[in-house]
């Protein structure tokens, strides 16, 4: 346990140092914006000039106040230690600045260290407040995906700033998010982010040979009723990666042309092989709806 909690602070220290010098270095060097909290503070150090660190760090503490009334006490212990390490890195690597000649290295750098930075915070199971706190109850409350709901927060702030940075690097800041965005999600998501596929078919002990045979892969036999029909099938719940996915397809189809089966994004696999958490009550409603579907 004390291992653990050393890693994490481990990290998040990484984290927050890699954000810190991706704003000072690149983001404000270059006269960028961001979105979420940092994003008002390079605003206000652009038309004020109070510092980064400082503007952050007040406007971090009000949303704090906030996530601890909706997050896990755990989550938010290691959020507040990521915003005091946050504060204290921005203004230590306030002066480090590399003007770009190539301007649109600039976003690529920024977006790269920031998203990096991100990433690892949130694999440590912190966060840097601000945008990110709300990103994070949004993922708890509604199921988005945490990289998603922080672009829908960036555009909020982004979208103002075009009065003060400009059109130029409005556009240059969209770059910069969308690289963050795209590392941000390799960090949480990995290469191959996996996919969840729910097979419906009456030749389903035939199917699950062969997929175990051919991919290598476990499954789960559920048990699904029509809502209507009352017809009752086996469902096979398999989670596979991105190339993996046209293998199975293709096994399925050659098997039974006629089977039913939905694929989705799996936001989380946890343990080793193959330990997935359903909540029964969800998965039942999609079974008897997909059952119902197939009997029409």
């Amino acid at each position: 346990m004390k291992k653990n909690v050393t890693a994490s602070i481990l990290w998040i220290a990484i984290g927050t140092f890699l954000f810190a010098v991706g704003i000072n270095m690149f983001s404000v060097a270059n006269h960028l914006g961001e979105g979420g909290v940092t994003g008002i503070s390079l605003l206000a150090f652009y038309t004020m000039n109070i510092p980064v660190a400082i503007t952050s760090f007040v406007l971090n503490a009000i949303i704090l106040v906030i996530g601890f009334r909706f997050l896990e006490k755990s989550t938010m212990r290691l959020t507040l230690l990521a915003t005091l390490l946050m504060s204290v890195f921005l203004q230590l690597t306030a002066a480090w600045r590399y003007p770009m000649e190539t301007i649109i290295l600039a976003p690529l750098c920024s977006g790269f260290l920031v998203g990096t930075g991100l990433g690892l915070v949130m694999q440590a199971g912190g966060s840097t407040a601000g945008s990110d706190i709300i990103a994070l109850i949004f993922n708890k409350y509604l199921g988005w995906s945490t990289s998603v709901a922080l672009v829908v927060l960036d555009l909020f702030v982004v979208g103002p700033s075009i009065f003060v940075i400009g059109l130029e690097n409005v556009v240059l800041t969209a770059v910069h998010l969308y690289v963050q965005t795209k590392v941000l999600d390799f960090i949480l998501e990995g290469f191959n982010p996996k996919k969840q596929v729910l097979i419906i078919s009456d030749r389903h002990q035939e199917i699950a040979d062969a997929i175990d045979k051919k991919i290598g892969r476990g499954m789960t036999f559920l048990s699904g009723e029509g809502y209507y029909s009352k017809s009752q099938k086996k469902v096979i719940l398999i989670i596979v990666n991105r190339q993996q996915l046209m293998p199975l397809n293709r096994i399925v189809t050659a098997i039974d042309p006629k089977a039913f089966f939905t694929i989705s994004e799996a936001q989380s696999v946890i343990g080793e092989g193959f330990s997935y958490l359903i909540s029964d009550e969800h998965y039942q409603q999609k079974i008897n709806d997909f059952i119902d579907n197939q009997s029409e």
